[in-house]
């Protein structure tokens, strides 16, 4: 009960600032462009980055790494790089999600808002 309190006069304050809210959420807006994650597969064979609004911003193939997963270049080799590629970029979308919502306490003052994270580019599970 204390806490469902605290969360009332948190979003209390909240509701009382929605003007400087909504420029704070117009400026995150604007910079979850230059917020970053990135992850790999396959030991490095492949490498994804991807930004705060959930976009693919490069994706690096090691070609040592690949020529040494794929061996002859058979149906299955060119599926378990595919597969890589997958596998790293979601784990790359997982990261910037879990960087936007680090974001979003910040800006809520830790106060958990159904919804926005949707507003911000991390919309909901993979």
């Amino acid at each position: 009960m204390f806490d469902q309190m605290k969360n009332l006069k948190n979003l209390a304050g909240l509701l009382g600032n929605a003007g400087e809210m909504r420029g704070k959420m117009q400026r995150m807006q604007e910079e979850l462009a230059h917020i970053t994650a990135e992850a790999d597969a396959g030991a490095g064979a492949v490498r994804v980055v991807v930004n705060g609004k959930m976009q693919v911003m490069n994706v690096e193939l090691d070609r040592g790494m690949i020529v040494a997963l794929a061996g002859e270049g058979s149906d299955a080799d060119k599926q378990m790089i595919e597969e890589l590629i997958v596998s790293a970029t979601n784990e790359a979308l997982r990261r910037a999600q879990e960087l936007v919502r680090q974001e979003m306490a910040k800006l809520t003052g830790g106060m958990d808002l159904p919804g926005l994270d949707g507003l911000m580019g991390g919309g909901g599970s993979q």
